[in-house]
């Protein structure tokens, strides 16, 4: 099994940095800094408790004057890179918000992002002063580094993972729009993906709106389809008529299926947490004319109180023509990941073309393997 990603926060790590930092400022007390970055609690501390512990406690050893410490810092920038290094930007989050170092943060923040990742820092200066957040995100936008420029659209994401939301443009997306207009033909596709993942977040509260982006959008430049193509997925996913419509899925309803014949099977009838088991489709297309259509199939996961939540996922997505046989297998792994545990209950396996329910089965899960002696 893989270690845990925190476990990059190890003590080798840390005092590999102490030194990093005792070499560019000569009284910094590298190993006070280790001892009190791992106390007692240190253990129980997850990523981003680590990452904040770290960048706290940084501020302790580091020259009194804001100004001071972020020059330590940007001395380090160039060796110290990578996703490990996200306490620097942290670092500028918690220590350089006050209205004076507005500047200096922003040049950091800036920096930073070139050989980590600002996405997360940026957010509280976007919360405490969103007008001239986004004034700086606009500026972000047009600089000649891809990092640079993802971090005006990624840090400005209402539903950032693991990030603080930004309720405001949760409740009004308006600001962003901007920012997604100057990169929505953008020669990156490390930024590409970050505007159609902006686009996905705003779509779970403004499905119109981002509809309309995309109406407008689309087919002028291919950079710019492939996003709005990303951007609408849980639009498409919901099945919502206008996006299919958008994306060219056949319309699919009770009054005109496009299906005549459709079955789901599972190789067993009951797997334990851990397993896995195969899973596969035939299904009878309507005759006609050629029709696109996007396969999947719904699982509705017990989750620890009972209460079930259906999780989609692909399986095909084409243009087949009209009266054909399709069938299709798949292994399903039913193993305990980070974003999503197990239970042991019925669990319904739903077969969906163009996000009509078509054909279902069921699977029994029961627990994990026991080991001799239990």
């Amino acid at each position: 099994m893989a270690e845990p990603l925190k476990d990059i926060y190890n003590q080798a790590f840390l005092e590999g940095f102490g030194n990093k930092v005792k070499h560019v400022h000569p009284s910094f007390d590298a190993t006070g800094f280790v001892t009190e970055v791992m106390d007692e609690s240190w253990d129980g501390l997850e990523l981003k408790g680590r990452t904040r512990r770290i960048s706290t406690i940084l501020g302790r050893y580091l020259p009194e004057r804001y100004e001071d410490a972020l020059q330590v810092l940007l001395k380090l920038y160039g060796t110290c890179t990578g996703f490990p290094y996200l306490f620097f930007p942290d670092f500028v989050e918690v220590y350089g918000g006050a209205d004076e170092h507005w500047e200096l943060s922003m040049n950091a923040l800036e920096k930073f992002t070139q050989s980590s990742s600002a996405e997360f820092a940026i957010r509280w200066f976007l919360i405490h002063n969103p007008e001239k957040g986004m004034q700086q995100m606009a500026i972000w936008s047009e600089h000649p580094n891809e990092h640079v420029r993802r971090l005006a659209s990624e840090g400005c994401r209402p539903r950032l993972p693991w990030g603080q939301a930004l309720p405001l443009f949760k409740q009004d997306p308006s600001p962003i729009l901007p920012i997604l207009e100057t990169l929505k033909a953008d020669p990156s596709l490390y930024v590409r993906k970050s505007v159609a993942n902006n686009l996905n977040d705003i779509a779970k509260d403004h499905p119109g709106l981002v509809l309309e982006t995309a109406r407008r959008w689309q087919g002028h430049d291919p950079h710019t389809d492939w996003i709005i193509r990303h951007g609408c997925r849980t639009l498409v996913r919901k099945a919502i008529p206008e996006a299919l419509a958008l994306f060219g899925y056949s319309e699919s309803s009770e009054e005109s299926s496009l299906t005549v014949q459709a079955t789901i099977f599972t190789d067993r009838e009951e797997i334990r947490i851990g397993e896995s088991n195969e899973l596969a489709y035939v299904l009878q297309i309507r005759d006609g004319d050629p029709v696109r259509i996007r396969i999947e199939y719904g699982i509705d996961f017990v989750k620890s109180k009972g209460k079930t939540s259906r999780k989609l996922f692909l399986w095909s997505d084409k243009t087949v023509p009209g009266g054909s046989r399709l069938t299709g297998e798949r292994t399903h792994k039913w193993a305990d990941l980070t974003t999503r545990r197990h239970y042991p209950g019925l669990h319904r396996i739903t077969l969906l073309v163009n996000g009509r329910e078509t054909a279902h089965t069921e699977i029994r899960l029961l627990e994990g393997e026991q080991t001799p002696g239990e």
